[in-house]
C-alpha cells in the first residue's frame, strides 16, 4: 500500500513531466513571430530582447499581473 510520500512522489513526477512537455510546445511555438495568448505578432524588438517570449509585451504584462496577485491571496 502507498504510503503519502509515495503518493507525493508520484505526483511531483507527473508534474514535473508535464511541465516539461509544455516547455518542449513553448520552444516549438518560439520561433513562430505570433504571441501564443492573443495571436498577435511579437515585436522585433521584443524577439531581440528575448528570443525565447512566446507572448507579446501587453500579455506577459497581464501573465505577470494574474501571478502577482494569486501570490498575494
Amino acid at each position: 500500500m502507498a504510503d503519502n510520500a509515495d503518493r507525493a512522489a508520484v505526483t511531483i513526477q507527473q508534474s514535473l513531466e508535464a511541465t516539461l512537455a509544455r516547455r518542449a510546445t513553448l520552444a516549438t511555438r518560439a520561433t513562430h513571430d505570433e504571441c501564443v495568448d492573443c495571436g498577435n505578432e511579437i515585436p522585433a524588438q521584443r524577439r531581440k530582447a528575448a528570443p525565447w517570449a512566446t507572448t507579446c509585451i501587453e500579455c506577459q504584462g497581464v501573465r505577470e499581473m494574474r501571478r502577482k496577485h494569486v501570490r498575494q491571496s
